[in-house]
């Protein structure tokens, strides 16, 4: 077991304005309250006038019971103190997921995958897909498999059954390949942060046939972005990037397979970052520990 997954630890995220004592003051707070800290990681963007974050991980004995009390603590000692954003969490209890599907199934498979295998700590909440074809390979996993039909005379329909499906109910949506275009007030509406995967291309080839028109440009590179969903499509603060080099040889076939190499390897690293709150949000960038 991964030791953030025990029991009795604890993550506390800040981000405040850069000053002095920051981290001396977390650090002698959990030690007042009986924690031991495990891990600390912390950036500032600035010498002077920056903005400072961190990601403590910490021991602390009868967290569970003792946690109103931590949080008040935190609030009443640091939050005011330092004009702090932060976020107190136990690790021991797996943020609840949802992943969007449509008819590509490599996302979606690798990631029902590395959770079976114990890879992703969460918890799968539910499929939810706008086509059938994926049905029984996801009730292979055990997950359940929810096909709401999309098309333009019922997009906000089904946009309302989503939410009917999801509010309050998880931490993160994950689209796995959803070909669909999520609306505005769905993404108000949802409350949970929801990320996307896509080649990295953007914005050189946009629209279907990216990898033939790569094909016809000559690309060396095959790359993929995960990134938080805004509403401006495919523009949200991105979390993970990777590429790998290609050759004059490859075929478009050849090019698409490697995409889909890419773009899972790209999407597990930032679902289990995010799920490991290890992603800060700053504007339109983040900060990854």
């Amino acid at each position: 077991m991964n030791t953030e997954q025990r029991p009795d630890i604890a993550r506390l995220v800040i981000a405040c304005p850069d000053q002095h004592g920051i981290v001396a003051a977390v650090s002698d707070l959990i030690a007042e309250l009986g924690g031991n800290i495990i891990t600390l990681d912390q950036y500032s963007t600035g010498v002077e006038g920056g903005q400072f974050f961190q990601r403590t991980v910490f021991h602390l004995p009868g967290l569970a019971a003792r946690r109103t009390e931590v949080e008040h603590v935190i609030e009443s000692r640091l939050a005011s103190r330092f004009s702090m954003q932060w976020q107190l969490t136990d690790a021991s209890r797996p943020k609840r997921v949802a992943l969007f599907a449509s008819k590509t199934d490599h996302c979606l498979l690798d990631l029902l995958w590395r959770h079976r295998r114990g890879d992703l700590p969460m918890q799968i909440a539910c499929v939810i897909s706008n086509h059938p074809d994926l049905e029984e390979d996801v009730r292979r996993f055990g997950v359940e498999f929810i096909h709401v039909p999309v098309d333009r005379d019922n997009k906000a329909a089904a946009e309302a059954e989503h939410l009917r499906l999801l509010k309050d109910n998880v931490d993160l949506v994950v689209l796995a390949r959803y070909m669909q275009i999520l609306s505005p007030d769905f993404l108000e509406q949802v409350r949970a942060p929801v990320m996307n995967i896509h080649h990295s291309f953007l914005p050189a080839f946009v629209g279907a046939g990216p990898y033939q028109k790569a094909k016809d440009r000559g690309v060396k590179l095959i790359g993929a972005t995960a990134h938080y969903v805004t509403e401006d499509l495919d523009e949200g603060p991105i979390i993970e990037q990777d590429v790998i080099r290609v050759s004059h040889a490859d075929d478009v076939a050849q090019l698409t397979r490697y995409g889909a190499d890419v773009e899972r390897a790209v999407l597990s690293r930032a679902v289990k970052w995010h799920c490991e709150d290890r992603v800060i949000r700053h504007g339109s960038t983040t900060i990854v520990f």
